[in-house]
């Protein structure tokens, strides 16, 4: 049986209020954590790991699966407090981008103009061993194209709807204001060292 992570924070003042931290976390990311140990009974993935279910599965197991990691990873990349860049993060995203004001731009126009429900992505290419942008629709995950996660950001209407209606924009400028670029650095650290593997670690920390 999968659980609910716990969340790292009860709201982030000027960013995600209780109110939305309650629906977002409380009822959509509690509902695809019961749909799965529903939906897994009696097949292949009764007994397998969320990682394997994630890179093996489809349909609505593989949907529900992918919004519990999707979201898992996004309540990671956002902190109450101030955090910095790694070197190595600052200096793969000037390379990377040409520069942090670019990738900023460049980001949040992605995140902005992605149409419907999903997620705007930064990933490690192990290919190109360069940072990427990646949009992706519903549940879907960069995971599956062999891409490691570095920084997500959830633009389907639950994730700020309660705080921001339909100003998207807005909600993204505040969110690009508390990413947790601590949580950022390590992710690229371990993507380098580890590749997919850095994912199934990040997974089986939460759903051991």
């Amino acid at each position: 049986m999968f659980k609910l992570r716990e969340l790292p924070f009860s709201e982030i003042k000027d960013f995600i209020s209780k109110e939305t931290c309650e629906f977002h976390y409380g009822k959509h990311h509690q509902t695809y954590v019961n749909n799965l140990n529903n939906l897994v009974k009696g097949t292949e993935f009764e007994n397998a790991s969320l990682f394997e279910i994630l890179t093996k599965s489809q349909g609505g197991i593989f949907n529900n699966a992918a919004q519990i990691y999707n979201h898992d990873f996004y309540w990671d990349c956002v902190s109450p407090e101030s955090t910095s860049l790694s070197d190595e993060l600052e200096s793969d995203i000037d390379s990377s981008f040409g520069s942090f004001d670019k990738f900023k731009e460049t980001f949040l126009q992605s995140a902005t103009t992605l149409f419907g429900s999903g997620w705007c992505w930064v990933v490690y290419n192990p290919s190109s061993k360069k940072l990427e942008i990646k949009q992706t629709s519903n549940a879907q995950t960069p995971v599956t194209d062999g891409l490691i996660p570095i920084l997500v950001v959830d633009v389907w209407e639950h994730a700020y709807y309660v705080d921001y209606r339909n100003a998207r924009p807005n909600y993204l400028e505040k969110f690009f204001s508390h990413i947790n670029w601590e949580f950022v650095s390590k992710a690229l650290e371990w993507a380098k060292k580890e590749g997919m593997g850095s994912v199934e670690f990040y997974i089986k920390s939460l759903h051991s």
